[in-house]
């Protein structure tokens, strides 16, 4: 039962990956997953072919009202690229590598960067809201793994090496292009990612920054595994909406949260204008 669970989602991901063949003339290069708040980023992509989640075999449906529920492929910047515009979340009642479907599927047309944003709670003391944190590192903290299960070796390796999961140069050129920019408040920084939908409590709060995280949030992570698994070069961006001191903790609402982040988007997609021709 096992390794037929696992020739059906092969099945799944392949007969996804090719309806999308199908409907596109030129495969992406690039896939952006866009975050709470973050859809209008969708904006800018040119020569759009919008795709509703729905009506793509076996993708699961994003059921935050936040998330728009599309897949877009154009051209952004000059290079060839998939939007997926809004994600899917664990505590949505998927698996890890249900939430990490989307991204499978566009490895196997071809794309090799993936850039994960998402909006993000601030831990780090030094972070003000507003402030883009680019991931350095991340903690893995959902009790599943988008890897668990018979391995496709035609996918990527059993035990993907995990000891720069953020490409460098990415890095580095997200910073090189908030120099330019003059954004100030573009950091780096270790993400952590939570199960919810409950948000932190004063002591997991200080939990997490005490483990070396400097932002928390529920999502990324599973399509950040699958990403890597499959050979791609990562950048991950946070938008931190709020940022909580544990001994003086204020209510988190998610209205809140995504106005934070549809403020700051602005700013991420000019930065995202600038890094993505550099890809």
């Amino acid at each position: 039962m096992h390794r037929k669970q696992g020739a059906i989602y092969r099945e799944q991901v392949e007969e996804a990956a090719a309806f999308l063949a199908h409907k596109i003339s030129v495969r992406p290069d690039i896939i952006l997953q866009l975050g709470t708040g973050l859809g209008a980023l969708a904006e800018a992509v040119e020569e759009q072919v919008v795709i509703p989640y729905a009506e793509i075999p076996h993708f699961p449906q994003s059921t935050v009202t936040s998330h728009a529920g599309n897949l877009i492929f154009g051209t952004l910047c000059g290079r060839k690229a998939a939007l997926l515009q809004g994600r899917l979340h664990f505590y949505e009642g998927y698996s890890a590598r249900q939430v990490a479907f989307p991204v499978r599927v566009l490895s196997l047309l071809g794309a090799r960067i993936a850039v994960i944003t998402n909006a993000a709670g601030g831990l780090n003391p030094d972070f003000l809201p507003g402030t883009i944190m680019v991931f350095s590192d991340h903690i893995y903290l959902l009790p599943d793994n988008p890897l668990r299960g018979p391995n496709v070796d035609d996918w990527g390796p059993r035990f993907p090496d995990f000891s720069q999961p953020y490409d460098q140069r990415l890095q580095k050129t997200a910073f090189a292009s908030a120099v330019e920019l003059g954004f100030a408040e573009v950091v780096g920084g270790t993400y952590v990612c939570i199960p919810g939908p409950s948000l932190e409590t004063p002591a997991e709060t200080r939990y997490l920054r005490m483990i070396g995280a400097d932002a928390v949030g529920m999502s990324s992570l599973p399509e950040v595994l699958v990403a890597i698994h499959a050979g791609m070069q990562v950048l991950g961006l946070s938008v931190v909406a709020n940022v909580n001191d544990p001994d003086n903790f204020t209510p988190i609402l998610l209205d809140d949260i995504v106005s934070a982040a549809g403020r700051a988007g602005s700013r991420l997609r000019q930065l995202l204008s600038r890094i993505v021709p550099q890809l």
